[in-house]
């Protein structure tokens, strides 16, 4: 599928930030869920959104330890909550 294709968040990491990526998944997923917790067993799960600041051009690096499907969904939700929030001022 060439780039023009493919949706915004269908291309895999990019190169240059897999590992630390990778890494960062890890260790989020062993301090939520505990070290080598199966899949099936965890309690919590994450999303890490990357992105540039500058020349991304739509792009949005992503991993998670939740399926993909699920993900959509409370992206969903949780962008609904934020859409229908007032805007609030403070420090809490």
């Amino acid at each position: 599928m060439s780039r023009k294709a493919e949706r915004l968040g269908d291309a895999p990491i990019d190169p240059a930030l897999r590992d630390l990526m990778n890494g960062l998944a890890h260790g989020v997923d062993t301090l939520l869920n505990g070290k080598e917790t199966p899949r099936d067993e965890r309690l919590n799960g994450f999303i890490l959104l990357v992105f540039p600041f500058h020349g991304h051009d739509g792009r949005c690096n992503y991993i998670s330890n939740a399926g993909r499907a699920d993900v959509v969904t409370m992206l969903k939700e949780q962008l609904a909550r934020f859409e229908g929030q007032p805007e609030v001022s403070g420090n809490a």
